[in-house]
């Protein structure tokens, strides 16, 4: 049996909390595996909550913060190239939240039919929808319907005809078997509390032979359970993070091959000291022990069957 970390209830007085209000707190492994939630429903509700307010925020021009989330400048910054956000509706890359640069990372053909987990603000979806061109088709899939707001109004100011932005969760994709030729997201399955069925359900879209690339975090070591405790973390693209090979075990159990996990961006004591600092955790006391911990990761995989 894998050991486990008890995630305890969150707290429905604390600022950003949700309420611990049924009977399934329950623990995460220790990897970030799969895991019965810290509250499923409460999880998704403080996710939906931290990345509304980031689109509001973004709507009125501020930086968009996740809600006061962990994530910052040590993963988000300079992820895009000038040539490439050049045209963009400033809403669109001031919502990103992403630990990566996966419309850059695929390889994407014109024709391609790409769905993009977790979109958000869409910067990822047009930036893909300009590589597969006018007969291709690019789905951006949110749960967060402010970001799905936002998302369509920077289509529409971008003038994007070849995208669709849809409403779901990414463990229960609302699109039919094999219809998809690549899949990409941006730092968001690490938010997901059953990483198994998003990746399940990802090999279920793709076509034979389609395409797996996405940007997340990934852990490489040792992770304290004040970090694993912190939905603050956890929305910020850090706690729910996988160890690189519990990510390649779950992608293999979901019948993924050719997988490949490629730490770019290590953080180091100082960047992770900003994170925790944040949460309001020890940064003194935790952040020598998670130096070169977290690290921004390009995964690909590949669905078998013949090539697109």
């Amino acid at each position: 049996m894998e050991p486990h970390v008890t995630v305890e209830p969150l707290d429905p007085t604390s600022e950003g909390g949700a309420a611990c209000c049924g009977p399934t707190c329950c623990t995460t492994t220790a990897d970030g595996g799969a895991e019965p939630p810290v509250l499923i429903n409460a999880l998704k509700e403080a996710v939906k909550k931290s990345y509304g307010e980031a689109a509001r925020q973004a709507r009125s021009g501020r930086t968009s913060c996740c809600g006061g989330s962990g994530r910052d400048d040590v993963i988000t910054s300079n992820l895009y190239a000038d040539a490439e956000t050049s045209g963009l509706p400033a809403e669109a890359v001031t919502a990103s939240l992403g630990c990566g640069n996966p419309s850059a990372l695929a390889t994407l053909n014109p024709g391609d039919i790409v769905l993009d987990l977790g979109s958000g603000g869409g910067i990822d979806v047009l930036l893909s929808a300009r590589r597969v061109g006018p007969t291709g088709k690019v789905y951006g899939l949110d749960m967060t319907d402010e970001m799905l707001a936002l998302a369509r109004e920077n289509q529409r100011k971008a003038g994007v005809r070849n995208v669709e932005f849809l409403r779901g969760e990414i463990e229960n994709i609302p699109l039919p078997d094999a219809s998809v030729d690549v899949i990409i997201s941006n730092c968001v399955i690490n938010l997901s509390s059953d990483k198994d069925q998003v990746l399940r359900e990802a090999f279920r879209v793709l076509k034979p032979g389609g395409r797996f690339a996405v940007s997340d975090v990934v852990v490489r070591g040792a992770v304290p359970a004040a970090i694993r405790r912190s939905v603050e973390l956890w929305i910020g693209c850090v706690a729910g993070a996988l160890e690189e090979s519990a990510y390649r075990g779950m992608l293999e159990r979901a019948g993924f091959v050719d997988i490949g996990v490629e730490p770019w961006r290590v953080y180091d004591v100082e960047g992770a000291r900003g994170i925790l600092a944040q949460a309001g955790i020890d940064a003194d006391a935790v952040a020598p022990s998670v130096n070169g911990s977290f690290a921004s990761a390009f995964i690909r995989a590949t669905k078998p069957g013949h090539g697109i």
